[in-house]
């Protein structure tokens, strides 16, 4: 269970100690709180995860994964995903197209913050994982990209 409280205490530490993020533990819970200091001005963004024993992961994985130099871009953070930067504009990317390092593949919206996820390597999204407006959860598998 998340303790907003808390994560509130938080973001407004981060905020007033000028620090680039904090990350503690309580109950079995990891809160962290990061200010994107390069992108967003004073951006602040919150992950929480369980420990790894209450994670749920399947135990098999879905054929494209197994392939050689299939990777997956992961949510960074816990919240609400979006393909586009807008309802009514296009999806920042579809199945087939070509990234590079730093295209802006999806944004998530994390306590009234929208954060821009990039692809980390040159490839092609060959499965789009996550759905549009539905919550994601910290490392959970968004896109997957064939490296080039």
């Amino acid at each position: 269970m998340v303790d907003w409280d808390l994560v509130k205490k938080l973001i407004q530490l981060v905020k007033e100690e000028d620090i680039s993020g904090l990350a503690i533990e309580e109950k079995g819970v990891k809160y962290e709180v990061r200010r994107e200091i390069g992108g967003v001005s004073g951006a602040s963004a919150i992950t929480s995860s369980v420990p790894p024993a209450q994670v749920a992961s399947p135990s098999v994985p879905s054929a494209p994964e197994e392939e050689e130099g299939v990777v997956a871009i992961t949510a960074p953070m816990v919240g609400t995903f979006y393909r586009a930067p807008s309802p009514e504009a296009p999806p920042f990317v579809e199945v087939g197209d070509e990234v590079e390092p730093g295209k802006v593949v999806c944004i998530i919206e994390a306590m009234k913050l929208f954060n821009e996820i990039e692809a980390e390597v040159k490839g092609k999204i060959i499965k789009i994982l996550a759905e549009n407006g539905k919550p994601v959860e910290y490392g959970q598998k968004l896109f997957l990209i064939k490296k080039t």
